[in-house]
């Protein structure tokens, strides 16, 4: 009897001790660094004082290059799903050009996020953080969230003082401009280890906002500032001018 007490005695140490470890593994996370070049055609964009050509010939400048990007997950032999995060990428404040996320230790071999603000957000009004509406991407009028935003000055302009405006809105219906994406990583590329660092650098070439589904064209439209079939249609090019450059585990 006293041996049968003994065998379950150890047993149920046995089992106790490897949920607890269980539990620690399940715990255990690493740190995934997102950093965010933005380019025109693979050269970093310099603000203000630079003009540049697009495909169909035109030069112009840019002032501002704003986008959003949320519910960031990974996934692999662990999963992260995602989660309500949002970072606006602003060229003009270099800090907003990387943000980390907490994520389980694991291999990853993919990467998915939300190019734009989700529509239960831009029904929940003014917000904080990168959503506060100080960060000039909230349209007050229309109860909604500018997903991205460009403007500048172009010869080909026919606006005022030859002036580029795209901000590029609309979360409802068939004219929503909210994009998923997201890259297949190779292999065991992002090795999230306990208490680690895994770096992914993005490259952003605002050059694929003129072409892809849609001829974009400043002698025609120099500027989109409200929902509809033309903001769409710039979305449907600009979702594809994301490209993973190097990745680096630390």
């Amino acid at each position: 009897m006293n041996t049968c007490k003994s065998l379950m005695f150890c047993l149920l140490s046995i089992f106790l001790i490897n949920c607890q470890k269980s539990n620690i593994d399940e715990l255990q996370t690493g740190t995934l660094k997102i950093t965010i070049k933005n380019t025109v055609k693979g050269v970093p964009i310099v603000l203000n004082t630079v003009n540049y050509t697009n495909s169909h010939g035109e030069q112009y400048s840019i002032s501002k290059f704003k986008y959003y990007l949320s519910n960031i997950s990974v996934t692999g032999t662990a999963s992260n799903p995602a989660v309500a995060q949002y970072f606006l990428i602003d060229e003009s404040n270099p800090a907003s050009l990387s943000f980390s996320l907490t994520v389980p230790v694991s291999s990853y071999t993919g990467i998915s996020y939300l190019l734009g603000v989700d529509s239960a957000r831009n029904v929940s009004g003014a917000q904080t953080g990168a959503l506060d509406p100080l960060n000039d991407m909230f349209w007050t009028w229309n109860s909604g969230y500018i997903m991205a935003k460009m403007e500048g000055n172009s010869p080909q302009s026919t606006v005022v003082n030859n002036k580029v405006e795209y901000h590029i809105g609309g979360f409802a219906g068939s004219n929503s401009v909210l994009k998923y994406g997201g890259f297949s990583l190779p292999g065991s590329a992002v090795d999230i280890r306990p208490g680690k660092l895994s770096e992914v650098f993005i490259e952003a070439d605002f050059d694929k906002w003129w072409q892809g589904s849609y001829d974009l064209k400043i002698a025609d439209n120099p500027a989109v500032t409200t929902p509809g079939t033309l903001a769409k249609s710039i979305s449907d090019n600009y979702k594809n001018m994301f490209t993973i450059t190097e990745i680096k585990n630390y």
